[in-house]
């Protein structure tokens, strides 16, 4: 089994299919490209894609749904390719999941930087880090991108969540400001950041079962940031 990420490739115009490919691939990345949603989904039962590159404006399918679907099942980093420029679609594309947003037409070098930029992110802590963490009876694992509960009951997370969650349990009891989470995961959300974060962040406390008008583990500091609240276990 090769260890080259692989990005899978979904936009229905052949030209921009190729253009991607010979991109990522002279970069040192595997392929896998689709026209058609419902191919892509076929190819998803038996292969893991790193990242996913996904235009949302598909012929059997709506993009948006599929993205709101891979952030819900999928641990791959989501990153939309589309014409469709105005603030709402990136805030709605960032909203349902997607990592990153970027607009057509493009530069090839810009979205293989993209997508190096996000397989570098503390998702997964890499082979000299610990993928599980414990605090407060949940357990976090983030090679299966999968919250397990005091009881038994599994939540999975997405990639965008998992840079959030990720973030808070490596620094426990300390201060995160916006404008730290911003330098670590803002990517090119620009002004879609904040509402991204908000999202995400009432995401994980959903899934952690937190009462959202007192939550006990992800405090927000209003003005300065969040704070996460419990003792974190790795390994």
């Amino acid at each position: 089994m090769s260890d080259e990420p692989l990005i899978a490739i979904l936009d229905d115009e052949p030209e921009i299919r190729r253009l991607l490919s010979a991109a990522l691939e002279e970069a040192g990345f595997r392929t896998a490209s689709f026209a058609r949603a419902t191919e892509f989904e076929a190819a998803m039962r038996r292969m893991t894609p790193d990242a996913v590159l996904i235009d949302l404006g598909l012929p059997d399918r709506d993009g948006l749904a599929l993205v709101n679907r891979l952030a819900a099942e999928s641990g791959a980093a989501i990153i939309i390719i589309s014409g469709r420029a105005q603030v709402q679609d990136r805030v709605t594309g960032l909203e349902l999941g997607a990592d990153d947003y970027i607009i057509k037409p493009f530069e090839p070098a810009e979205v293989v930087a993209r997508i190096r930029a996000r397989l570098r992110r503390p998702a997964r802590g890499g082979s000299d880090r610990p993928n599980m963490a414990r605090f407060a009876g949940w357990t976090a694992d983030f090679d299966r991108y999968l919250l397990i509960g005091p009881g038994g009951r599994e939540a999975p997370f997405s990639h965008a969540e998992a840079e959030v969650l990720r973030m808070f349990l490596d620094g426990p009891r300390r201060l995160i400001s916006r404008a730290q989470m911003l330098e670590a995961l803002g990517g090119s959300a620009g002004d879609s950041f904040d509402r991204a974060m908000d999202v995400r962040i009432s995401r994980l406390r959903t899934k952690l079962d937190e009462d959202p008008k007192n939550p006990r583990l992800i405090k927000t500091i209003y003005g300065a940031g969040y704070i996460f609240l419990a003792e974190v276990v790795w390994g």
